[in-house]
C-alpha cells in the first residue's frame, strides 16, 4: 500500500496492513477546487486531509485580512487539519486549494474510534505527528532567529 497517498503519509508511517485497511475504509475522496477555503483558523477542527492530487496553501491570519503564508503543499501523502487529532479540536492554521486537486478526507469521529478501538494505531500516528512537529517547532525557532539577528542589525547600524 506505500504507492497510495495514505500509504506515503509520514503521518501513517509503521502501520500494519490491517491497520492501513481501516484507515482506507474511512477515508473519503474528496474533490478540491481553486479557490476552495477548506480549513478555517479558530473554527472546530473536524477533518483531516491527505492530499492526492493538486496544491493547499497553509496560511494565518494577522492583523485584518492580513494573511501570513505558512506552506504550499503539493506533495501526494501531504496531511493538514491535524488539529483534528489533537485536543482541543480547533485549527490553528487555515487551508485554501490553490491547484484543483483530490484529497482524502478523514472525519476526527472515524479516527477517534479507530483509535479507541486499536491504541497501536493511535501510538504510532501520535508519535510520528509529535516527531512532525518538532520538526517544525525547530525550524520555526532557526527563523524566529535569523528575523532577530536581522532586527539586532538593523537597530544598531
Amino acid at each position: 500500500m506505500p504507492s497510495t497517498p495514505l500509504g506515503i503519509c509520514y503521518l501513517f508511517r509503521g502501520l500494519s496492513a490491517s491497520q492501513m485497511q481501516r484507515l482506507t475504509a474511512i477515508a473519503k475522496e474528496t474533490k478540491l477546487q481553486k479557490g476552495q477555503q477548506l480549513l478555517q483558523e479558530g473554527q472546530e477542527a473536524e477533518d483531516l486531509h491527505v492530499l492526492k492530487e493538486g496544491a493547499v496553501e497553509l496560511f494565518m491570519k494577522a492583523e485584518g485580512d492580513f494573511e501570513i503564508p505558512v506552506a504550499i503543499l503539493r506533495k501526494p501523502g501531504d496531511y493538514f487539519g491535524t488539529s483534528a487529532l489533537i485536543a482541543p479540536h480547533v485549527y490553528t492554521l487555515s487551508a485554501r486549494c490553490v491547484e484543483d486537486g483530490t484529497s482524502l478526507l478523514m472525519k476526527r469521529v472515524d479516527l477517534q474510534k479507530v483509535i479507541r478501538e486499536d491504541h497501536e494505531f493511535g501510538c504510532t500516528i501520535m508519535r510520528n505527528l509529535a516527531q512532525h512537529l518538532f520538526a517544525r517547532l525547530k525550524e520555526a525557532r532557526q527563523e524566529l532567529k535569523i528575523h532577530f539577528k536581522t532586527l539586532l542589525k538593523f537597530m544598531y547600524s
